[in-house]
């Protein structure tokens, strides 16, 4: 299946590290061959890349390992298909827009049999369970909140529930973000590391590369990288229980009842 990386962060901070490794994964180290993509919120803007070609062939990834973009919330996803041909169209993240501001969602997963035929708002271009899953997903949001975004505690047990349903027809491992709240769900892996000072030097598993963070950061910074798997082997990652779903804000996660 996929894989997904995710940050999140209190100050806008490149990922050029993390997707060093993570990228490394599309066919090198690991078999998620079948195209990737990436991400980044600028204020109300979000840049975009996306590539059929494994990441590790990708000129365009090489632009991004190398292109220090700084954020507050990235999205991330090497593709190993499982639905819908090797397709620019069928790359994940995928984008829309909601209440005037994009949304991007990347998903980890396989939903059987899942072909969504009463979608009011919202259509796929490709043919994945992914994006027939984010196009309901805001959809149902949509129906439930016509007008404006409501208050994270309003929004929050709507996109609950649509994630229970949809999490019922199989695995369902996902990254959902609109540039102000980053949500995370596990359906059977997906990990997190909170970075903050005492800052300390990361090693990649995929890669051979170190950095030591300290020298890179203020003591205010905090940093959160979500993952399906650890990237690094001297950290200690968390793994996120299944069936949970997160909400990241300034590089910390919070649980709502």
């Amino acid at each position: 299946m996929c894989q997904l990386l995710g940050m999140n962060c209190n100050v806008p901070t490149d990922i050029c590290f993390s997707f060093e490794g993570f990228s490394a994964r599309g066919g090198k180290t690991d078999d998620h061959r079948d195209g990737w993509g990436i991400a980044f919120f600028e204020g109300k803007g979000c840049r975009t890349f996306l590539d059929a070609k494994p990441s590790v062939m990708s000129p365009v990834a090489e632009l991004v390992r190398h292109y220090p973009i700084h954020s507050t919330h990235v999205i991330a996803h090497i593709r190993k298909a499982t639905q819908g041909k090797i397709a620019l169209e069928n790359c994940h993240p995928f984008l829309r827009e909601l209440w005037g501001r994009y949304w991007v969602f990347a998903h980890n997963g396989d939903l059987q049999d899942f072909y969504p035929d009463d979608l009011k708002f919202y259509q796929p271009v490709g043919k994945t369970d992914s994006e027939n899953a984010f196009c309901l997903i805001l959809d149902e949001l949509r129906k439930c909140f016509p007008h404006s975004k409501p208050p994270l505690e309003k929004l929050f047990p709507i996109l609950r529930e649509v994630t229970k349903n949809l999490a019922e027809k199989g695995i369902f491992n996902y990254l959902l973000s609109d540039g102000e709240h980053f949500f995370a769900h596990c359906s059977t892996k997906l990990c997190y590391i909170i970075r903050q000072a005492p800052f300390a030097a990361a090693h990649l598993i995929d890669q051979d590369l170190t950095v030591d963070f300290s020298e890179l950061t203020t003591p205010s910074d905090r940093v959160a990288v979500i993952a399906t798997t650890p990237l690094t082997d001297n950290e200690v990652w968390t793994q996120i229980l299944p069936g949970e779903l997160l909400v990241f804000q300034d590089g910390l996660p919070h649980k709502f009842a």
